[in-house]
């Protein structure tokens, strides 16, 4: 999802782009992690590669700090070797959510669930590289992958009325074409250490629902609920809003509107 967003935006640029999908590398293996970037010789490496399943991680903790932690290492190495920037992927799920106002990038860490450790994991993985951002987000939706958005559209489209939405936890949805042209802007600043990035403003899963039932002018009640009323296998933080100052002050652009995005979105899938 992310990854074809920032394929696409580079090109659009003009830029020279090598998109290797999972079949092309599997970036747990060392080996061809190092004959890949040996190859290429990127001045960037971007790591859009991610275990994403929240609540499976719960189950599949090694798979999880595999693909978001150990390759991150071997990414890391491999970047250092061709000179490169490594940018990775981060998430606001490495923090408990128990700060009562944004989450700054110096705050300390402490992840909820097996997912949030794993990523974590990547973090700190991703030191080893000599040139390095880490860009964490949250909530993302996009075309190209599964995401919040689709879910709520599946459920309207069955006749689920009304939909039971959680309105305890709260973040900043992001649409993934907006955080590519971040990645891309904080590259084009020579940004270093961590920088967060997530659209404006916060809202809670609750709200973003409502929304995406306005925007579909959908005939469906949304119910907010408890977190305990909903429970899923993996702890979420129940405030995990990231603060935009330093990616701002890096680039001088506010974030782009989710409500924007969910517009474009929309638009292109229907």
């Amino acid at each position: 999802m992310v990854g074809t967003d920032v394929r696409d935006a580079l090109l659009s640029r003009g830029e020279d782009v090598v998109a290797l999908t999972r079949a092309d590398l599997d970036i747990t293996d060392s080996r061809c992690v190092q004959d890949a970037v040996a190859e290429h010789r990127p001045a960037i490496v971007v790591n859009c590669a991610a275990y994403t399943k929240v609540d499976q991680a719960e189950q599949e903790e090694s798979a999880a700090n595999a693909i978001n932690g150990s390759s991150v290492e071997l990414l890391a190495n491999a970047a250092n070797e061709a000179g490169a920037l490594l940018v990775q992927l981060s998430t606001d799920f490495v923090f408990d959510g128990r700060k009562p106002e944004p989450y700054d990038v110096t705050d300390t860490t402490a992840p909820l669930s097996a997912y949030g450790r794993s990523k974590l994991l990547g973090e700190i993985a991703a030191s080893h590289a000599a040139k390095r951002l880490i860009v964490r987000t949250s909530w993302l939706f996009g075309v190209h992958g599964p995401n919040f958005v689709e879910a709520i559209r599946g459920q309207i489209r069955k006749g689920t009325n009304p939909l039971r939405v959680v309105n305890d936890q709260r973040g900043r949805p992001t649409y993934t074409p907006h955080l590519a042209d971040a990645i891309i802007r904080l590259a084009m600043q020579d940004a270093r250490g961590v920088v967060h990035y997530a659209d404006a403003d916060e809202c809670s899963w609750f709200d973003f629902a409502s929304a995406i039932a306005e925007e579909l002018h959908a005939d469906v009640t949304v119910k907010p609920v408890s977190s305990e009323e909903f429970p899923r296998p993996a702890r979420r933080p129940a405030y995990s809003v990231l603060s935009t100052e330093r990616y701002e002050r890096i680039t001088g652009v506010r974030p782009d509107s989710w409500r924007d995005g969910l517009r474009e979105y929309l638009a292109r899938r229907t």
